[in-house]
């Protein structure tokens, strides 16, 4: 018996790709306060910070040894906090370049790539406006236990790595126009979080060493004492996204509802010959259609 016959209503597959318009005021690409070149450049000049952050990190403890060397640097690889300050820098990278070419021509790159990768962007988007907090809440709460860092080089590179990454986050949940994340990023989010536990005790099985103290159970006091350390990081996920989301509603609510700043766009490509730009059901095209703009900046 098919699940409609069953319940007498359809259930929506919330993994299968929507076949709908994608983000038709291109709201990934323009902000309610900045203008599309000055999101670009905020947005590039954060991934070129976070970008020169890792290879200065990289070069200066390979050139000295009582840092741990070369051989740390590889390690770094398997530390979640690495590789989500990678992944910040990969993402406004990558987020500069669609608004350059959004702001350029009136559409952006992402726009023309398949549904798979723009639902790969948004949850890509939802990464980075969640993992930072994780990040920052699970080093300065449960891992860092004092003094402050005598070595500047110590003090800046984790101030970057986990104080400026949370700060780089919020930008992207208060300056774009993005709306709220999908609850569905929630599943995929956790599943990222298993996979990164799956690499950590591998890279203890591998090389030798806990990435993180609060994985060793002879180092805590019990297989039930890590499992608590993994499902409280798994509760600590849902409820930062719960908070992102209803920050960014209610962002979304102020500026454009309360404030009627619906955002500062790009000049509309113009094509003449092209009669579908004209329609309603097109993208670029200025009509009533719900998240179509209403005037052109």
């Amino acid at each position: 018996m098919a699940i409609k016959d069953l319940f007498g209503f359809a259930i929506k597959n919330p993994f299968r790709f929507s076949h709908d318009l994608w983000d038709p005021s291109n709201r990934f690409e323009t902000s309610w306060l900045l203008s599309p070149w000055l999101l670009f450049a905020f947005r590039a000049v954060i991934s070129l910070y976070a970008f020169v952050t890792r290879f200065f990190i990289i070069g200066w403890e390979c050139t000295h040894g009582e840092l741990g060397g070369c051989r740390d640097v590889g390690r770094s690889f398997s530390y979640f906090t690495i590789l989500t300050y990678w992944g910040i820098a990969f993402y406004f990278a990558v987020a500069a370049v669609h608004t350059a070419t959004y702001a350029l021509r009136g559409r952006a790159l992402l726009d023309n790539l398949p549904r798979p990768l723009q639902a790969l962007h948004a949850l890509f988007y939802s990464t980075i406006v969640t993992y930072p907090f994780l990040v920052t809440i699970v080093y300065w709460v449960v891992l860092y236990e004092g003094p402050w860092f005598p070595v500047k080089f110590n003090a800046w590179s984790n101030i970057s790595q986990h104080g400026l990454n949370s700060l780089f986050a919020l930008f992207e949940i208060v300056i774009p126009r993005t709306n709220p994340p999908k609850w569905m990023h929630i599943a995929w989010l956790i599943l990222i979080l298993a996979l990164y536990l799956a690499l950590a005790y591998l890279t203890h099985a591998t090389q030798g060493f806990y990435v993180y103290n609060f994985l060793d159970f002879k180092e805590v006091g019990g297989r039930g004492i890590v499992a608590g350390y993994i499902l409280g990081i798994a509760v600590g996920i849902v409820i930062i996204f719960c908070f992102v989301w209803g920050v960014i509603w209610v962002r979304r609510w102020l500026t454009e509802t309360k404030l009627g700043m619906d955002g500062k766009f790009a000049q509309q490509p113009a094509d003449t010959n092209n009669i579908e730009l004209a329609s309603s059901g097109n993208k670029y095209a200025i009509g009533n259609h719900p998240e179509a703009q209403d005037r052109v900046y």
